[in-house]
């Protein structure tokens, strides 16, 4: 990953003090019918006024996602001038400031530096927010997977640094308000991007080994993490999730993180990641054609894992589990087969119908290990679980699932929230009976029919009374859409909802 953008601030005063080298950039803000906020009209001088000479020509009306650019403008001592409209694309609608800072990433092209005017003609009513917002989008916007591509000079060129960062820095009335918001959202931007990272890596590099020492790094920040080997797991009996390992020579792994930052003995919530690390389909083998992709099947885990890094970074005020498992889903001679049968941690014996449903059977072991050696206040797992819920949903929102209403709702605020949504599907009695088996208690698939549904219905049997909810992330956590805030193969999906729901409901 390149260290693509660094952040600062600095009083409106010194916006356009020289850089002691480089060319600068300044970026500004319009509103609706072109206008300016007080400070930017001081500040740009002579050069407001090319705004609206150009606007009409250049079609600029201030609408957000829009930029007019100047080059070397006359009266203004930088060499590039970018203004950004800010008038939401509805009447009515609240200016998304964190949309805002990665509309401004994208405009950045080669600029080295460049400071902007944190200043508008509808002032922010939290300015504090808007300012970490806007940071946030800007960071996320930036974020590049490049380490595995060569870069090669041109001929009589030299060798540039190409992990170089852009240095942005905010100009506002307070400084100091500026720079601690950009602080505060700079860890959780940072944990968004390790969840990419995991996600874009090759699974030749991140294997279940190798991720259980990733997560291992967060010792650093507090989080205690604990590793269970395949002994250690054979001991607490999980043969549904060795199951799905054992045709691997990449041996499984579970990790447990955890994070106490809250009340002494307080009941943690739980948040549970599906990792495998590479998903050929095991002897129900997947077609060629985009099996690449399935070196993305550890989303869940990379999120949790991002999570407990934010939560840490913040040093958040809630008692944390994350507990991820680790496999890799393989067709050797000792893989799992259709018709075989397992006996999970739980007790409860499933027929494996196909063994690429295998998601599923990690989950249920490490659901089962979190409720009864933690008693957690809540258990969520996230999952690239399905490609049926691409089918259901697109790529818009994830897969909601649950036993308890007041956690589905609280869900669907952070996600509204963060804008990364979630949409709750129905669960029964008739999606139950579809994965009922004629030889062991339970069968891994129902079929092609509802199979979101009765995979969340599978994974219902391993959390007892524990209020929970499983996401189908298949259509947000990889391969999801370019959009303001990402354009890396790997979203992140996930660690910025589950911030926003223990920030706004789980903390004093």
């Amino acid at each position: 990953m390149s260290a693509t953008v660094s952040i600062g601030a600095l009083p409106l005063s010194e916006v356009l003090t020289a850089p002691e080298k480089g060319a600068l950039t300044v970026i500004a803000f319009a509103g609706k019918d072109l206008a300016l906020g007080a400070e930017t009209t001081k500040i740009l001088g002579d050069a407001a006024g090319l705004i609206g000479s150009s606007a009409e020509f250049a079609g600029f009306k201030g609408k957000i996602g829009s930029a007019l650019e100047f080059l070397a403008p006359a009266g203004l001592a930088a060499q590039k001038l970018i203004v950004l409209g800010t008038t939401p694309d509805k009447d009515g609608e609240k200016l998304d400031y964190l949309r805002l800072g990665g509309i401004a990433a994208s405009k950045l092209g080669k600029s080295k530096l460049a400071r902007v005017i944190f200043d508008f003609a509808a002032a922010p009513e939290d300015f504090a927010a808007a300012a970490g917002d806007f940071a946030l989008g800007l960071r996320l916007r930036a974020y590049k997977f490049d380490q595995f591509k060569t870069k090669k000079a041109k001929k009589d060129e030299p060798e540039k640094d190409n992990d170089e960062p852009v240095e942005v820095v905010l100009a506002g009335t307070d400084a100091g308000v500026l720079g601690q918001a950009i602080a505060e959202t700079s860890g959780l931007a940072d944990s968004v991007n390790l969840a990419r990272r995991l996600v874009n890596l090759p699974p030749n590099l991140l294997y279940p080994e190798s991720f259980a020492a990733e997560a291992k790094e967060l010792e650093k920040l507090g989080v205690e993490v604990e590793i269970l080997d395949v002994p250690a797991m054979e001991k607490l009996g999980m043969r549904a999730l060795l199951g799905v390992g054992q045709g691997s020579a990449r041996p499984s792994r579970v990790v447990i993180m955890r994070w106490n930052g809250g009340k002494e003995g307080e009941a943690p919530l739980a948040f549970i990641g599906k990792g495998v690390c590479f998903d050929s389909g095991g002897v129900s083998i997947k077609p060629g054609a985009g099996m690449e992709d399935m070196k993305g099947d550890m989303g869940g885990a990379a999120a949790v894992t991002g999570l407990l890094r934010a939560l840490a970074v913040r040093k958040a005020k809630a008692n944390v589990v994350g507990a991820i498992g680790l496999v890799e889903n393989m067709p050797d001679g000792g893989a799992q087969r259709p018709s075989d049968i397992v006996t999970a941690m739980s007790g409860t014996t499933i027929e494996i119908i196909n063994t690429d449903a295998e998601g599923r059977l990690v989950l249920a072991d490490v659901l089962w290990h979190v409720q009864s050696a933690y008693k957690p206040a809540f258990m969520i797992d996230l999952a690239t679980l399905t490609g049926a819920i691409l089918v259901s949903l697109g790529q818009e929102y994830a897969g909601l699932f649950s036993n308890n209403d007041e956690l589905s709702e609280k869900l669907k605020k952070a996600g509204e929230a963060s804008g990364e949504k979630v949409w709750r599907l129905p669960m029964g009695p008739a999606y139950e009976k579809m994965i009922e088996s004629k030889f062991a208690d339970i069968k891994n698939t129902g079929g092609r029919f509802a199979g979101s549904i009765t995979a969340a219905h599978f994974l219902q049997h391993f959390v007892n009374d524990t209020p929970w909810a499983h996401l189908d992330i298949a259509g947000t956590a990889m391969g999801s859409p370019s959009s303001d805030l990402n354009q890396s193969w790997g979203s992140g999906w996930g660690v910025r909802l589950l911030d926003r729901l223990v920030r706004d409901f789980y903390e004093e």
